[in-house]
């Protein structure tokens, strides 16, 4: 950002700059060429004077006497005098002074001027010479004749060098100029950006689930200031917010458990005393314990899902599939429900330690109860591009196409006589969604239900370390 800043004002200073110069520069270099062609035609006017005598036939002054003039002004001035007569010769030429007469009839401005009695100014290049040069043919003429012409040429180098050297001094003003916006714009910027950097570390921080983080209200402009002030007051709220969440999740796992504990044990307790006419009220209010109890459960569980920021970290998928096969086995012989896991060996998902471990005990909890005595419910994981894909697949009655797109709903069921709570696949939802990963249900080929859980491949060879569990989720 501090570059764009810097770019901006460097491209309007340039701006600025090229409307200011580029205009001067042309005004000089246009009125440099206009003092000249004025100082040459008026210096030519003048030696016309001096030869309106000599070519007129007045005796006031002699060949001689003008070749001395012209010779003396190439001297001082650099440039070349030639004076011709009505037919173009030359009588003096400051180039070739005491030389013979020569023809410069063919001179274009020499020939307009000896013709029309006008007086011709131009510019022409000279490809003897090199170089651009001035000129200024004048008629010498009296009593309404033309006898003759004087011509001044006047290199141009001079003037060009001048205009050159100027444009040279106005490049240099600009430079400096441009030097002192980008050292005044990058301490603009920088008092910007560098304040504006720190938001943005601390709300990378804040998203990240740091909500500790406070950016500096005291650094850049009121904007700025007034900007992080709002940020740190939202990130406060936010984590008063939490705090409070979580803070009522610990209270609610207490003052919700203990009841429900203390309910059950005094219903276990009237068993011996309840008559068999009443037995199958009690059997049937200690089963609406048992299952409040799991949807607190499963409340909490997801109020601390939600709350609990993601850290992703390579975990091994055989070793988990692997401990809770061997955890749910018990379980699953009891219910005459056999277990099968397929896993690629050494294949690594990343992972917050401890969420694939709920993921799968909430898989098997249902298809556990979704399988007939009998069935089998396999597991497999294996690599899907860039992902490490597990399957729990039962052989229980399924669910529908209809019902499959509602199973993620907090607590929707199968049906009214569905056991659970509802909250489970939610669970699982939350938990896979928030690593980068997906969860779905499909119709598996048993005729039961296939869950597919797809989470990002770890890097290849990680570090030892990182497999190691920091508390889980």
């Amino acid at each position: 950002m501090g570059r764009r800043l810097l770019a901006s004002y460097l491209a309007l200073t340039a701006c600025v700059l090229a409307v200011l110069v580029v205009p001067l520069g042309l005004s000089y270099s246009h009125n440099q060429r206009q003092d000249l062609t004025a100082k040459v035609e008026r210096d030519a006017v003048v030696l016309t004077t001096f030869a309106e005598d000599l070519l007129g036939g007045s005796p006031g002054i002699s060949r001689a006497s003008l070749e001395e003039i012209v010779t003396g002004y190439e001297e001082d001035t650099g440039a070349r005098v030639v004076v011709v007569d009505s037919e173009g010769l030359s009588i003096v030429d400051s180039a070739d002074p005491g030389g013979s007469s020569r023809s410069f009839a063919s001179r274009p401005e020499l020939a307009r001027a000896l013709a029309t009695g006008d007086v011709v100014v131009g510019v022409r290049r000279s490809e003897t010479l090199g170089a651009d040069l001035l000129y200024v043919a004048v008629p010498v003429a009296s009593s309404g004749s033309v006898h003759g012409a004087v011509r001044v040429t006047y290199p141009m180098s001079a003037v060009q060098a001048r205009v050159r050297r100027y444009w040279l001094i106005l490049a240099a003003v600009s430079a400096v100029v441009l030097a002192a916006v980008a050292a005044v714009g990058m301490r603009l910027a920088l008092s910007i950006t560098r304040p504006l950097a720190g938001v943005e570390r601390a709300a990378t921080a804040a998203g990240a689930g740091d909500l500790t983080a406070r950016a500096p209200e005291a650094q850049g402009p009121p904007e700025v200031r007034a900007l992080a002030a709002s940020f740190n007051e939202t990130v406060g709220k936010l984590d008063e917010l939490m705090r409070s969440r979580e803070a009522f999740v610990a209270d609610a796992s207490h003052q919700l458990r203990t009841p429900l504990a203390a309910l059950r044990l005094r219903l276990e307790n009237l068993e011996s005393a309840v008559s068999p006419d009443g037995r199958p009220d009690l059997e049937g209010s200690l089963a609406e314990v048992e299952r409040l109890s799991r949807l607190v459960d499963g409340l909490l569980a997801l109020a601390r899902t939600d709350s609990t920021t993601a850290h992703p970290r390579p975990i091994d998928v055989g070793t988990i599939v692997a401990e809770r096969l061997e955890a749910w086995s018990p379980l699953a012989e009891e219910q005459r429900v056999a277990l099968s896991g397929d896993v690629t060996r050494g294949m690594r998902a990343l992972a917050t330690p401890g969420r694939l471990e709920q993921v799968l005990d909430n898989l098997l909890a249902n298809a556990l109860e979704a399988s007939p005595a009998g069935g089998t419910i396999s597991v497999s994981a294996a690599p899907a591009g860039r992902s490490a894909e597990l399957h729990v697949v039962d052989e229980g009655p399924g669910l529908g196409e209809e019902q499959r797109a509602r199973a993620f709903d907090r607590f929707w069921r199968a049906g009214p006589s569905g056991g659970g709570s509802g909250l489970g696949l939610a669970i699982v939802e939350r938990l896979v969604s928030s690593d980068g990963g997906e969860v779905t249900l499909s119709a598996a080929s048993t005729g039961g239900l296939d869950a597919r859980v797809r989470l990002p491949l770890a890097p290849d060879a990680p570090p030892r370390s990182s497999l190691a569990d920091p508390g889980g989720a």
